[in-house]
């Protein structure tokens, strides 16, 4: 199997940034990640993170900048996880990818029980000014 590019978004909103908890029943179920998801054919990585973040969370955002990439090996599975820096006014989500979410200080980020591979992101977020 191929490496499966995902994109996701470090969404900020009065200086606190969205996690999302996987469902029970989905791979890495209970872990925490940056809302996103895969990129389709045809699309820009841009265009990938407003469709997954309206899908899945029914909200907008603004896209400020490229971020990072972490290149990550699961047992079955390899995935390229590419990060935005986005700005929302919404706090409230509507889940149907994932049972719950969080408005988190950055400087908590490393408490949650991450996905492996949004680890190093997090890493990042918390030593910088972002």
């Amino acid at each position: 199997m191929g490496t499966i590019r995902v994109v996701c978004g470090v969404i900020f909103n009065e200086g606190r940034i969205l996690l999302c908890r996987r469902k029970p029943e989905k791979s890495l179920g209970g872990y925490w990640e940056f809302p996103g998801g895969k990129i389709e054919v045809g699309e820009t990585e841009e265009e990938s993170l407003y469709r997954e973040l309206q899908e899945e969370l029914g909200i907008r955002v603004e896209i400020e900048r490229y971020f990072k990439s972490v290149v990550h090996d699961y047992d079955a599975f390899t995935i390229e996880l590419i990060a935005y820096i986005c700005r929302s006014e919404q706090w409230v989500c509507v889940l149907t990818d994932h049972d719950e979410y969080e408005w988190v200080d950055k400087s908590e980020l490393l408490n949650w029980k991450l996905a492996p591979a949004d680890i190093p992101i997090a890493d990042v977020l918390c030593s910088m000014d972002v």
